[in-house]
């Protein structure tokens, strides 16, 4: 007989640490090109649709997968939160998790190659802009200082060079860019061929569109802020709510101290979506956003709010409050992002109450699927 067979995978950093969240309707064959690097990981599915339909996930990788139904059961009425025929139902997999570290890809997007040639390990990237620190007060022209072969160039404070840490690791895509459907229209053939080899920090004040579908975060530092909330199937708009993710969560790591980076890593998108069925989804927050950005941008949240949790409350009774006259849906947004800290501080309360809400759940989580 043969000797057994022993994997051997390229280096593994924080193997442990680190949930791959993927949110899905469809089976998960994509998944063996990117075999190499999320193997060694733990893998969240959260199935988006029919309940029913049976996701298939290739052989070898260790993962949960949860439908609506594992949602509705886990969280009970508190399940209204969760995005329904969106991708904003990932967020379930966020609330559910254990690590500190989470990555986010979508199931049409594929391993990229650098301009050398050589497959680009997208989790690896990640951790590392995550691992170092960010400088969202004063701009680094060399961009990210922390990285190897760069530094901060002359002029720069030294009473700033000690950086915040970093609670959002935001990349790119090439080949399909991420673009809104009246830019799709106009520019159906368009494809994104620059591999720009830089990672800056986002300067402090500064919102940005974050796009989700290459996208990793602290949980720790952050995580009570990354809902993508109330969107898809009997709510007005679709499309947003990585948008709505990331203005909360810029505003937040603003207040907080913290950073937010983007650039490397890259990915392949491979598939664009029907930019008429995009309109129809998004042409509402197409105009809501000329109001919303502007009431972010000047938004300043009180000094007692010391925790990312304490933000968002605040945060999202100022949506309700200011932001009302928009539309009906605004009260039911924002009634969601209450009911998503509720769900979230069930899952990760503070330490002293841990043991008793621990065992509270123990029946929460679903067996696990395959391994």
């Amino acid at each position: 007989m043969a000797p057994k067979q022993v994997k051997s995978f390229p280096s593994v950093p924080l193997k442990d640490e680190l949930d791959i969240v993927i949110p899905t309707i469809r089976s998960l064959d994509f998944l063996e090109v990117w075999r190499p690097f999320f193997e060694p990981y733990h893998l969240i599915i959260v199935q988006d649709g029919d309940p029913t339909k049976v996701i298939k996930v290739p052989d070898g990788f260790d993962y949960d997968l949860y439908n609506r139904n594992d949602i509705n059961r886990i969280l009970g009425p508190k399940a209204s939160c969760i995005s329904f025929k969106d991708g904003g139902c990932r967020c379930f997999g966020f609330l559910v998790s254990k690590k500190k570290y989470i990555y986010t890809v979508d199931d049409d997007c594929f391993v990229a190659k650098d301009p050398n040639g050589k497959d680009i390990n997208t989790v690896e990237q990640h951790l590392l802009n995550l691992k170092t620190p960010s400088t969202p007060f004063f701009f680094n022209t060399l961009y990210d200082p922390y990285r190897e072969g760069a530094d901060f160039v002359r002029g720069y404070p030294f009473s700033l060079r000690e950086g915040v840490p970093t609670a959002v690791s935001h990349g790119l895509w090439l080949n399909i860019p991420d673009y809104d459907a009246p830019t799709q229209l106009v520019k159906p053939l368009e494809r994104n061929t620059r591999y720009v080899d830089a990672v800056m920090t986002i300067p402090k004040g500064a919102f940005y569109p974050m796009c989700a579908m290459n996208l990793a975060f602290d949980r720790e530092l952050i995580g009570p802020a990354m809902y993508f909330g109330l969107m898809g199937d009997g709510q007005p708009i679709s499309r947003y709510d990585d948008m709505l993710a990331g203005w909360c969560s810029k505003l937040i790591c603003d207040h907080l101290n913290l950073g937010v980076k983007t650039g490397l890593p890259y990915l392949w998108h491979s598939k664009a979506s029907n930019p008429f069925v995009n309109l129809r989804k998004e042409y509402k927050g197409l105009f809501w956003q000329e109001e919303i950005i502007p009431f972010f941008q000047t938004l300043t949240l009180p000094k007692e709010c010391d925790t990312a949790a304490k933000c968002y409350v605040e945060l999202a009774k100022l949506i309700k409050e200011k932001l009302n006259h928009i539309d009906p849906y605004i009260f039911r947004l924002a009634d969601a992002m209450i009911t998503w800290i509720d769900a979230w501080e069930d899952f990760n309360p503070p330490a002293e109450a841990v043991p008793a809400v621990a065992n509270a759940k123990k029946d929460a989580v679903p067996p696990k699927k395959s391994k």
